[in-house]
């Protein structure tokens, strides 16, 4: 199996108002985000890729937006903005335009990671 990544930033404000209002969380705050997607294949393309990096294009312009400093409580219309949320909405929004999406890794801050992989 082959698999490659590509990363991709934005900054935006969340906040999680199912949680105790005493909850850092449940305050108005932000992130500065990475996503990573990684596609798989067993074989390769008569190019040798799983998929073009460039045509990953639109992700990053999706991204750019609709995400980047941006309110996602407003962007996805709920209140349940977690990592593990967004990490299933992009990973949704790829597989339907890059069959070989595998999975899709979100983080909010450098030592934290939450993945969706079906």
């Amino acid at each position: 199996m082959f698999r490659i990544t590509k990363e991709f930033h934005f900054s935006a404000s969340h906040q999680l108002t199912s949680l105790p209002p005493e909850h850092q969380c449940a305050r108005l705050h932000g992130h500065n985000y990475v996503v990573e997607v990684e596609l798989s294949a067993e074989m390769l393309n008569e190019h040798g890729f799983v998929r073009d990096y460039h045509e990953l294009a639109p992700l990053k312009h999706y991204i750019d937006e609709a995400f980047d400093h941006r309110h996602l409580n407003d962007v996805l219309g709920h209140d349940r903005v977690t990592a593990e949320c967004l990490a299933q909405h992009f990973y949704e929004w790829c597989k339907a335009r890059l069959p070989e999406t595998s999975a899709v890794r979100v983080s909010e801050t450098a030592k934290t990671w939450a993945e969706y992989r079906p």
